[in-house]
């Protein structure tokens, strides 16, 4: 091997190091660019009647604060005494859980050896705080930078990036040669509109969902259906994942009513998710995005994996970025080569 192929893979070696030791960094500055794509759409749209580009930045920064600003007036106050009181119930759905596995289970003498996990299940519930779960989780999710720090510093770049997007496209070009630069310059675009367009199918989805779920809950006079259903719209976010975990509060609050009204839920959580995977998927998000199913769903673990929660979080928009270059600079040239 040459000395110069043994340099590049040094210089490359180190790229990657000094990469994964500023990985949130790098995390958090995506999470700025998805947001400055999608704004950015939303600007130009803005620019057919005000020419201006500051003036239309200013002009949609204050539709989406305004926009905010209503939903945060009229959602957030309810939404946080019903998430108050779910916590404050969490005490009775465990004693209730607790009082079911003993009446059918742990009381049975003959109970088989595969069933002796649920015993420790029991035990397991007798120590559950889900205050000290919620706290734990705010915790762990402010550790490494403060979580006031990570926000501020999403919004100053993504508010650099959107004023003048141009001169940051150029810079990063210039990290290829000059022959590849066009089409650079089209993966780019096309890495835009794949962005542009989750944004869209999702935000879609996840207002169908939530008020879905608001609707069947009150149908099934589930309490605190405002909480459990916007957090079942919040988790739709996160697709496979997101619609499995919003399931467990309002199954565990329906257990203190009935056991069949939990059931209940589970099927109407269920009806809800295949209508979101059968219909809105392919009307919405299959016209948007081009992802297969178990794409997105080893995305998710591969991502959370290596990136954890904030990997989780944008686990798509980093697959359907990963997805264009693959296919412009592998599968294309790939395929010309045959």
């Amino acid at each position: 091997m040459k000395y110069s192929q043994w340099l590049t893979l040094i210089i490359l070696a180190i790229c990657l190091y000094v990469s994964w030791q500023i990985r949130t960094i790098l995390l958090l500055a995506f999470a700025a660019v998805v947001f400055a794509v999608v704004l950015n759409r939303a600007v130009s749209f803005v620019q057919r009647w005000v020419p201006a580009r500051k003036a239309a930045v200013l002009l949609v920064l204050l539709g989406g604060l305004i926009v905010f600003g209503t939903f945060g007036m009229l959602i957030v106050p309810p939404f946080g005494r019903q998430l108050k009181e779910l916590i404050e119930l969490s005490p009775q759905i465990v004693y209730r859980l607790q009082l079911w596995l003993q009446d059918r289970i742990i009381e049975n003498s003959d109970l088989p050896d595969d069933f002796r996990l649920v015993e420790s299940l029991y035990n397991q519930l007798s120590n559950f705080d889900l205050r000290l779960l919620v706290n734990r989780f705010f915790l762990v999710f402010s550790n490494t930078l403060s979580l006031t720090v990570n926000v501020l510093l999403v919004l100053v770049v993504m508010l650099m990036m959107l004023l003048n997007p141009q001169p940051y496209r150029r810079l990063f070009k210039v990290i290829f040669p000059s022959s590849m630069r066009r089409t650079v310059e089209q993966v780019l675009d096309h890495c835009e509109d794949a962005i542009v367009g989750w944004f869209i199918g999702i935000t879609f989805n996840m207002v169908v969902i939530a008020i879905m779920s608001m609707i069947g809950l009150w149908l099934l006079g589930v309490p605190l259906m405002l909480a459990n259903g916007l957090l079942a719209g919040l988790l739709a976010f996160i697709p496979n994942i997101g619609p499995v975990v919003s399931v467990i509060p309002p199954v565990a609050i329906a257990l203190l009513e009935a056991p069949w009204k939990a059931i209940a839920v589970i099927g109407l959580y269920i009806l809800i998710q295949q209508i979101e995977s059968n219909l809105l998927t392919p009307f919405v998000m299959k016209q948007q995005v081009d992802l297969l199913p178990a794409i997105t769903l080893l995305a998710q673990v591969v991502f959370s994996l290596f990136f954890g929660f904030l990997g989780l979080l944008l686990a798509l928009p980093l697959a359907l970025t990963l997805q264009q270059w693959l296919n412009e600079f592998w599968v294309k040239r790939y395929a010309e080569a045959h």
